[in-house]
């Protein structure tokens, strides 16, 4: 029995038969898809299980996926797992207060150039801090400048400062001020030059208790400030 022509569908003769792309031709059937050119075994190109010339032969091309029930079901399904771990690693990070960042070599220089400069920032604080409440004010230096621009103020100032000038009621301590000094926190009080500082306590280094006889406030003092009379 003949094979059908792949192209008419009509008896395929031995002497005219042409057994190409897994089918029977005819000769004169056997051309191109679009164009109707006559092809032979030499110049088609086939496609599909189909004879195309040079010219019309199809271009390959992204292969698009059918949004089938099966590929819709898959899709939902990976959005869910996704929306599930997204929610899991918010649960887990939302307490801390900070959001996780990968760790490139700029961001670890960023954070070097951050480390240094706090470093800096807090030895400027720490010594400022130092200064004010352990470093004694130059006290020669300071004199010999009040001698030098008002003679008549250092002379009331050393005639004040001499021992017994003032005698405290209490019996406590006596401390006299002086440099000025404004209060930095509510139990603090506030000096300036030449204060008498009655019913004085130590604290600890640096600091002291008393009661300042020109305002009547109680509070702490910075020690280097003052001195004994």
């Amino acid at each position: 029995m003949n094979p059908p022509c792949g192209r008419c569908n009509k008896p395929v003769y031995p002497t005219e038969k042409i057994n190409c792309l897994d089918k029977y031709w005819h000769k004169g059937c056997f051309s191109c898809e679009v164009c109707k050119m006559a092809l032979s075994m030499n110049n088609y190109k086939g496609f599909e299980k189909k004879p195309y010339c040079s010219m019309h032969y199809p271009k390959t091309s992204f292969t698009i996926v059918t949004d089938t029930p099966e590929n819709l079901r898959l899709k939902q399904q990976s959005l869910l797992n996704s929306q599930a771990l997204y929610k899991e690693e918010f649960e887990k990070n939302k307490g801390k207060g900070f959001s996780v960042v990968i760790d490139t070599p700029e961001m670890q220089r960023l954070k070097k150039t951050q480390d240094q400069i706090s470093n800096i920032k807090y030895h400027e604080d720490f010594e400022k801090s130092k200064i004010r409440s352990d470093a004694p004010p130059p006290e020669n230096r300071q004199e010999q400048d009040m001698q030098a621009s008002n003679p008549e103020r250092f002379s009331q100032l050393a005639e004040q400062m001499r021992p017994g000038a003032a005698s405290p009621p209490s019996g406590g301590k006596s401390y006299q001020a002086l440099y000025s000094y404004t209060a930095a926190e509510a139990d603090e009080v506030s000096l300036q030059e030449g204060d008498l500082i009655l019913d004085v306590e130590p604290i600890d280094e640096g600091w002291m208790f008393g009661c300042n006889q020109r305002t009547g406030k109680k509070g702490m003092l910075p020690a280097n400030y003052v001195r004994p009379v």
